[in-house]
């Protein structure tokens, strides 16, 4: 007896050691899959009484808040809500008021929340802002987003955060309804670094936010990179961003980039442009405010360059004014940098 007892409680924990099954509607090669198992088993995304996910089924309003939802673990009693069309006995009323009392949700206007329509990828925006307070954004640059639109700077701030890049096409398409799969791969970019490295532009320069990057300065000193959830002070928001220790200290910073360039900057301040797309030899920017600013010019592609990580064959040089130079690399950021006379300012020792 006790030897099947045994038996018994190894299957049990190897059970409960499985991820959450998948639904049988939704395959391994689902261009959302991993994002929509992660949030099964966060208990975020429950499917249907019948089993299935439907990740290809467009997300109404009141399912969007009901998934925010389970993750802000709200307490889903049904009860009254401040709009007309979602009664007390409303399935998801609870969640909804809970959401509108968050200020997560505002609802259409005319005191109506229209929770059985879909919702769309300029209303997620929203809600996604809000929900993650974020508050850093970048000029987006999609073509069909203008900046006085109601939903313009929630789209800035998600794509800042890595929630997004939008098409190929340059379009964000704020007006098109929002899949359950692509609602679950907002939330999941907002979660955890490293679904947002699925939301770059193709042949970026930002680095791999699962990865710590050690840099060597001429001084001797190193300084270590990581992407960490910063946790709010000084009564300021941070977030998700680059942290660097050093020998000294440490500091934060934000990669921002759209399809014209890629940026760095401390939070709350200004920041510098490190490259703009595409990449061209002969194309120049300008960095710094007013007189005091410094013209810098892609000299060199698919340069050779050689760190104390590895020899990069991919690089692109950039050189500033005064003859600096730095190396960029597709997924790895700047490499290295040396002065005018050649010598090493700062060179990658590691990536891992």
């Amino acid at each position: 007896m006790k030897k099947v007892m045994g038996v018994l409680i190894v299957l049990l924990s190897v059970i409960l050691a499985l991820p959450a099954a998948a639904a049988p509607d939704l395959s391994e090669d689902h261009q959302f899959y991993e994002e929509i198992m992660y949030l099964m088993d966060r208990g975020v995304i429950e499917g249907y009484p019948d089993g299935t996910i439907r990740p290809d089924a467009e997300v109404t309003r009141a399912e969007a808040v009901v998934m925010i939802g389970r993750l802000m673990d709200f307490d889903r009693t049904k009860r009254a809500t401040e709009f007309t069309d979602v009664p007390a006995g409303h399935y998801a009323s609870g969640w909804i008021a809970e959401a509108a009392e968050a200020g997560y949700v505002l609802g259409v206007g005319n005191g109506k929340f229209e929770p059985n329509a879909p919702i769309i990828r300029g209303d997620m925006a929203l809600i996604v802002e809000r929900v993650f307070d974020l508050v850093f954004g970048i000029e987006s640059t999609f073509t069909d987003v203008s900046a006085d639109a109601y939903y313009a700077e929630a789209i800035n701030k998600i794509l800042a955060a890595n929630i997004t890049i939008g098409y190929p096409d340059r379009t964000f398409r704020p007006q098109v309804e929002v899949t359950r799969g692509q609602y679950a791969a907002f939330l999941a970019r907002a979660l955890e670094p490293e679904f947002k490295n699925d939301a770059v532009i193709e042949g970026s320069y930002q680095k791999d936010k699962t990865k710590v990057y050690t840099y060597e300065n001429a001084d001797g000193t190193t300084e270590a990179h990581s992407f960490e959830d910063v946790p709010d002070r000084g009564g300021l928001i941070y977030g998700f961003m680059w942290t660097v220790d050093t020998d000294d200290g440490n500091y934060e910073y934000l990669e921002l980039e759209n399809y014209d360039y890629l940026a760095y900057g401390y939070p709350y301040s200004e920041g510098d442009v490190a490259i703009v797309y595409p990449v061209q030899v002969g194309k120049t920017f300008t960095n710094g405010m007013e007189d005091e600013t410094i013209t810098l010019e892609i000299t060199g592609v698919n340069v050779t360059v050689e760190t104390a990580y590895q020899t990069f064959s991919n690089a692109v040089e950039i050189t500033n004014e005064d003859g600096d130079k730095y190396y960029m690399v597709e997924g790895f950021g700047t490499v290295k940098s040396v002065n005018a006379e050649g010598d090493v300012i700062m060179e990658l020792l590691n990536a891992e």
